[in-house]
């Protein structure tokens, strides 16, 4: 029997970051097609995929976006194919992809770098419908 999550595309995020958690909350208000699912790298599911694929399991400053048996993306490719899958207005990010991936990834750990600073710090607490998109596993 498939899992719930196996379908849809994982968004992996630092669950004690502001920055973080405000994007998760911007695609969830945009997802009306119901394409993503969330899970913090900090949680046993996000341990268990950076420690399957051999990645980084104690600092969590890159953003990870998988398909389950397909691929997944980090860092500034991830957001781009995050934007590309919203569709709409959104798609128009695509041409970010002409930007070599090792330029627009410096672009997003200079960010990455500074988003405790940049954080409002706020706590998002998703609603009913949204906590059904969290994986806790």
């Amino acid at each position: 029997m498939k899992e719930k999550w196996e379908d849809k595309h994982i968004v992996f995020f630092d669950g004690d970051c502001g920055v973080c958690n405000f994007w998760v909350q911007w695609i969830l208000e945009r997802d009306q097609h119901d394409r993503f699912m969330f899970a913090s790298l900090q949680s046993d599911f996000g341990q268990k995929f950076l420690s399957e694929r051999g990645l980084e399991t104690k600092v969590f400053n890159t953003l990870y976006l998988w398909k389950p048996n397909q691929y997944y993306f980090i860092k500034s490719r991830a957001v781009l194919q995050i934007a590309n899958i919203l569709g709409g207005i959104y798609k128009l990010s695509a041409i970010g992809k002409i930007i070599p991936a090792f330029l627009s990834d410096k672009i997003y750990n200079l960010v990455s770098e500074n988003r405790m600073k940049l954080a409002n710090q706020k706590c998002f607490l998703p609603d009913r419908d949204q906590k059904k998109k969290f994986i806790e596993v």
